[in-house]
């Protein structure tokens, strides 16, 4: 899961500057993400379920 042709750049980092790329990477089980910046750095693993609410919990603390 960790080749280079499996990370993509998040749809919601290509404003500005191009400061706050995500990327991610998915399987059928887990999903990958990354701070394109330093893509040699750790990445953040999580189960499918889990990404989902990972996902909610970043959009229920975001500031409209």
């Amino acid at each position: 899961m960790d080749t280079s042709d499996n990370w993509r750049k998040s749809s919601h980092s290509d404003g500005g500057d191009g400061n706050e790329c995500v990327e991610i990477a998915n399987s059928p089980t887990h999903i990958s993400v990354r701070d394109s910046k330093t893509p040699t750095n750790r990445t953040l693993t999580f189960p499918v379920p889990a990404f989902a609410t990972f996902l909610q919990s970043l959009k229920s603390s975001t500031p409209r």
